[in-house]
């Protein structure tokens, strides 16, 4: 059985200090507030949503049940929200049942980016993996094999949560994966689903280099045993964790439909940011996209971090691949179009405080580059 008790409170921290407390209003839905200390000499968590002062916010229903875009960006969603439920049953509890508080609770300091929860009456949860086993060779394929068995619901790898869950139980995206540690790094590695090609993970990390190549910031990649795509975690450094917030829990937009146009996030990234340089970065994202025909764009595919000074700047890009999206047209529009032309993308380019020139130059870039590239030849957008 699990212990999992009423927890009508939660401190939550940010870099080593208690930044506010996050309660529940009778009709179930979010309230924070800033810890007194943290106003006088800290930064917002959230600044759209969240700005630094000594209000009670309280969470509107939707998209995130009640919760705030930012703590729900710590949760585990898909694969990850797979396993934890699957442990709440297999532990006696109707995951139907368990609160927001509670997840964020029994996730405690194991979840993606620098946030951390604990209850003033209980504390953390004990026995939350701090960091990732070392995982490689063998033990990895082993792992990926499990994974991707449960995935599948064959009955032999009911066994395997336990693993499943200590290795991705904190994890986001609907493919199996895990987070481990390889050569002194923490990764996240991918393993197949049932409705991927075989060649998925090498296709991955044909993508992480050729959008290298076309002037993307991308983590590390890299093949482990040849098949399981790998990038290293940029909510992890050797200083210790940093803070995340994707786009949709910023701007508290429905990652799971059609919800943003690359024009707000330009306008996002500038108002964040306050950098050209990163405007540009995020221009050349789309660009990327729309020309490989990655139309799998959702808002949660787009992130930015923050410093401990509290400076936001655009985090590495991530799951960059060729992908339908929702009938066949970009999930995030350009200039209001899911199949955008090139004169859609100078449309917007203005948002993120670029010149045509410098617009026409980056498509004219990425284009020439692309094309040429074997895996993107017969899917390349040929309006641009």
């Amino acid at each position: 059985m699990i212990d999992l008790p009423e927890i009508a409170e939660l401190a939550v921290h940010l870099y080593g200090r208690r930044a506010g407390r996050l309660t529940r209003t009778r009709s179930g839905l979010c309230a924070f507030q800033y810890d007194p200390d943290f106003l006088r000499d800290g930064f917002s968590v959230s600044p759209l949503k969240l700005p630094l002062s000594g209000e009670v916010f309280v969470a509107e229903a939707l998209p995130f049940d009640g919760n705030f875009g930012v703590f729900d960006d710590s949760l585990p969603d898909g694969w990850g929200r797979l396993l934890q439920d699957r442990v709440f049953r297999d532990g006696g509890i109707d995951p139907g049942g368990v609160t927001t508080l509670q997840r964020l609770w029994f996730l405690g300091a194991g979840g993606r980016g620098a946030l951390e929860y604990s209850a003033p009456d209980r504390g953390a949860r004990e026995g939350e993996e701090a960091n990732p086993p070392v995982l490689d060779g063998e033990a990895l394929t082993e792992l990926a094999n499990k994974a991707e068995a449960f995935y599948a619901q064959e009955d032999a790898a009911v066994d395997a949560l336990p693993e499943l869950f200590l290795y991705g139980g904190s994890s986001g995206g609907a493919r199996p994966k895990a987070f481990v540690k390889a050569d002194g790094t923490e990764w996240l590695v991918k393993f197949r689903a049932s409705s991927d090609p075989p060649d998925v993970g090498p296709l991955e990390y044909e993508m992480s280099l050729l959008a290298k190549a076309c002037g993307i910031d991308m983590p590390e990649t890299r093949l482990f045993e040849g098949r399981y795509f790998g990038s290293e975690r940029f909510d992890r450094a050797a200083s210790g964790k940093i803070h995340v917030a994707s786009a949709a829990d910023l701007l508290h937009a429905d990652y799971r439909i059609p919800s943003l146009d690359y024009r707000g996030l330009l306008t996002l990234c500038r108002v964040l940011t306050r950098s050209i340089s990163q405007c540009e970065q995020m221009f050349r994202r789309m660009v990327f996209n729309v020309a490989i025909g990655n139309r799998d764009d959702h808002a949660k595919n787009f992130s930015f971090v923050m410093d401990g000074r509290g400076e936001w700047s655009l985090s590495p890009a991530y799951d960059l691949l060729p992908a339908t999206g929702f009938g066949g047209q970009h999930t995030t529009t350009v200039n209001g179009n899911g199949n955008p032309t090139r004169e859609d993308m100078l449309a917007v380019s203005a948002s993120g405080g670029l010149t045509e020139k410098q617009a026409t130059g980056i498509i004219d870039e990425i284009c020439t580059i692309a094309e040429k590239h074997e895996m993107v030849t017969a899917g390349f957008n040929r309006n641009l």
